[in-house]
C-alpha cells in the first residue's frame, strides 16, 4: 500500500525498515526527531514510529491523517496519549520484544555490583593489582534472596535467571496471579515492605505512572537490609535518586546497578556518579542486536496491520478510544 506513509522518527533496526518496505509502505526516515521536523513530516502521514521522541498535542493537532503511533518498546511516557485518543489515534507498543535482553542486563548489573567489576577493572588498569584483590569485599550470590518488584515479561525472566543461580526469589506484584508465581517457583511478598526487609538484592521492573513515581524512596531504602543491592532496569522515576544517593553515602546500601534515570541523558554531575559502588549504563539494557531486530519487526507489524485495515496486537489506549465512541480505528485484528 504505497499510499500509506510511515514516518520513522528515530533509527530502528534495518529488519523493521525492510518489513515496512516489503509491505509496500512509503517510508520516510526523519533526519532528526525534534518537534518541528516531525510536525512537518506528519502533515499527510498515516503512521509514525518513535523510540523515545516526544509526541505532543500540538503535533497531533496538525497530523490530520495520522491513524497510529507505533512505539519501539514499552514506555509511552513521551507521548500525549490523551491527545492521541482525542484525535482517534491508536498508540501501539511492543511489550515483550526486549524482555530477554533487559532481564539479562539486570543480572549483569547484579554481578557487576556484587563483584565490584568496574572498580576492579579500573584498579588493575591503574597498576595497583593487589589493592583491590586484598581490600574490597565481594558477594557470593547463591543462597541470597532476590526480590523482584513487578512480575511482567521482564520481571519473570529476571526471576527465572536469579533462581537458576541458586538464589531464593520473592516477588512483590499485587496483580500477578498466584498461579503464575507458583508456576515460576517463586514466593510472594504480601507488601513491598515485606520484600524490602527480606531481599539481599532488589530488582525494580515496573513502569512509571503516578502510583509508581518514587515507589522506592527514602523510607523504602531505609527498610532494605544493610549491604543490600538495588537494581533498576524499569523506569528512572520509580526510584528517588537523591534518596538513593543518601542511602549509599550513609553506608546503608552495598551498591546499585542502574540502567534508567529520572533525566536522560544522566547529568555529568549527578550525585550517584560519585560512588564507586554504583554501576550505570545508558538505558541500553534492551539494545542487543537480537532484541533490536525483534522490536523493530514488532513495531513495523503494528503499522502494517493498520495499513491493511487491521488492529495492532497491543493498543495501549484501546479502552479510551472505545469509551470515546470512536470504533473506527479499532477493527478486528488481522489474521
Amino acid at each position: 500500500m504505497a499510499d500509506f506513509t510511515c514516518v520513522v522518527a528515530q533509527p530502528i533496526h534495518p529488519d523493521g525498515i525492510a518489513s515496512l518496505h516489503h509491505a509496500d509502505l512509503r517510508v520516510i526516515e526523519a533526519p532528526a526527531p525534534d518537534e518541528r521536523t516531525l510536525t512537518e513530516l506528519l502533515t499527510d502521514a498515516e503512521s509514525l514510529i518513535v523510540r523515545n521522541a516526544a509526541v505532543t498535542r500540538e503535533m497531533l493537532e496538525r497530523a490530520s491523517a495520522l491513524k497510529v503511533i507505533g512505539v519501539h518498546g514499552v514506555g509511552v511516557n513521551a507521548i500525549d496519549v490523551d491527545a492521541a485518543t482525542e484525535h482517534g489515534v491508536m498508540v501501539a507498543n511492543t511489550p515483550g520484544s526486549n524482555a530477554q535482553s533487559v532481564a539479562e542486563h539486570a543480572i549483569a548489573l547484579m554481578f557487576a555490583c556484587a563483584r565490584r567489576l568496574p572498580l576492579a577493572d579500573r584498579t588493575v588498569r591503574g597498576g595497583d593489582f593487589f589493592a583491590f584483590k586484598y581490600n574490597v569485599p565481594l558477594i557470593e550470590l547463591a543462597g541470597q534472596t532476590f526480590g523482584v518488584v513487578g512480575f511482567g515479561n521482564i520481571g519473570r525472566r529476571t526471576a527465572a535467571m536469579a533462581k537458576g543461580l541458586g538464589m531464593q526469589v520473592v516477588v512483590y506484584s499485587p496483580n500477578a496471579p498466584e498461579a503464575d508465581l507458583a508456576a515460576a517457583g517463586v514466593g510472594r511478598a504480601s507488601t513491598l515492605d515485606a520484600l524490602l526487609t527480606r531481599a539481599d538484592v532488589v530488582s525494580v521492573h515496573v513502569g512509571l505512572n503516578a502510583r509508581t513515581r518514587h515507589l522506592i524512596g527514602a523510607a523504602e531504602l531505609a527498610r532494605m537490609k544493610p549491604g543490600a543491592l538495588l537494581l533498576n532496569t524499569g523506569r528512572g522515576g520509580t526510584v528517588d535518586e537523591q534518596a538513593l544517593a543518601d542511602a549509599l553515602a550513609s553506608g546503608h546500601l552495598g551498591g546499585a546497578g542502574l540502567d534508567v534515570f529520572a533525566v536522560e541523558p544522566m547529568p555529568y554531575n549527578h550525585p550517584l556518579l560519585a560512588f564507586d559502588n554504583v554501576v550505570v549504563s545508558p538505558h541500553n539494557g534492551g539494545s542487543t542486536a537480537a532484541s533490536m531486530s525483534r522490536t523493530a519487526i514488532a513495531v513495523a507489524r503494528n503499522i502494517i496491520d493498520v495499513s491493511q485495515g487491521g488492529r495492532p496486537a497491543h493498543v495501549v489506549n484501546a479502552d479510551a478510544l472505545a469509551a470515546a465512541g470512536d470504533a473506527s480505528p479499532l477493527p478486528s485484528p488481522t489474521p
